[in-house]
């Protein structure tokens, strides 16, 4: 093979095992998914990345929320209450 052969089967190799789908977007919500990426970015590449950052997003919101959670103070009051006799 040549090197534009070579170029063009690693270029669609990446692509045989995945299966493609299509979603509609408005115009609008298609401009503003492609104002998160650059020139060189595919939509796919975008929407991975944009994923991965609301999913740190969410991990980060869980681990630092406040809900169901108690003070230290509290955790040591109800510790010395427990295990203090």
């Amino acid at each position: 093979m040549d090197t534009a052969q070579t170029e063009n089967y690693k270029y669609y190799s990446n692509y045989i095992d995945h299966s493609m789908t299509t979603i509609q977007l408005s115009t609008d919500a298609k401009a503003l998914l492609g104002s998160f990426g650059t020139k060189d970015d595919t939509y796919e590449d975008i929407v991975r990345r944009v994923c991965a950052m609301a999913a740190k997003e969410q991990l980060r919101q869980f681990l630092m929320g406040s809900e169901n959670t108690i003070t230290l103070e509290e955790a040591r009051h109800r510790h010395d209450a427990t295990w203090s006799s």
